[in-house]
């Protein structure tokens, strides 16, 4: 079984991206899938790439696999805790690189799950964001939003990015992190999107199970 990959997304950084991505792996692995994570870019690197050594280590706990290293998995880090293209230097990143990591990982998963950086318009180049990045493999997008006041704002501007961009997608929250949003922020998104689905096991091992029937 090899499906289209999911692609992790958010409002922003230090959304939840990582933790929502772990949270997948593990709940794949108890459905018998095996989902092998992907952090193409990683910026902020001083020196060690810590969310993909984190998901690194969390696959090989999942799977006894220790063929892959953090260079398999995240083939461009920088220092500079900035956009790839700025922490790049304006230095062109080749998506045909990433495309080969890719594609090597997908060779031995079931599906692969790939962590953007930032937002859906964070650039890789001066023309080309996380957005295009997920439409460039067709994957399905986990898009994660913070709870917080503003939220509202965050993911409907999100909501017309994906829908541009003609992608499929689910929206979850997580970092409650205001006790106001329940009575602030979810109602209305509970009225527009039609449910309000959060980043805990229950939620995310539901979203395998539609994610599969696709």
């Amino acid at each position: 079984m090899t499906t289209n990959p999911l692609f992790v997304s958010a409002t922003g950084t230090g959304v939840g991206k990582s933790y929502s991505t772990a949270m997948l792996l593990s709940c794949a692995k108890k459905k018998g899938i095996k989902a092998v994570p992907f952090k193409p870019i990683e910026t902020g690197v001083n020196p060690v790439a810590e969310d993909a050594t984190m998901l690194l280590a969390l696959y090989k706990d999942l799977y006894g696999d220790d063929s892959l290293g953090v260079f398999d998995i995240t083939p461009y880090t920088f220092t500079l805790p900035a956009a790839p293209y700025v922490a790049s230097g304006k230095a062109k990143i080749s998506l045909e690189a990433i495309d080969e990591a890719f594609f090597k990982l997908q060779k031995i998963s079931d599906v692969v799950v790939i962590e953007g950086a930032g937002g859906l318009l964070v650039p890789i180049g001066l023309d080309f964001f996380m957005v295009d990045l997920a439409k460039r493999y067709d994957a399905s997008v986990f898009f994660v939003s913070r709870c917080g006041l503003g939220c509202i704002n965050d993911v409907l501007l999100s909501k017309k990015c994906l829908d541009g961009a003609n992608l499929s997608y689910e929206i979850f929250f997580n970092e409650r992190d205001d006790d106001l949003f329940d009575t602030l922020s979810k109602p209305f998104l509970s009225e527009y999107l039609g449910d309000v689905r959060m980043v805990v096991e229950n939620e995310v091992d539901d979203f395998w199970d539609r994610f599969l029937a696709q």
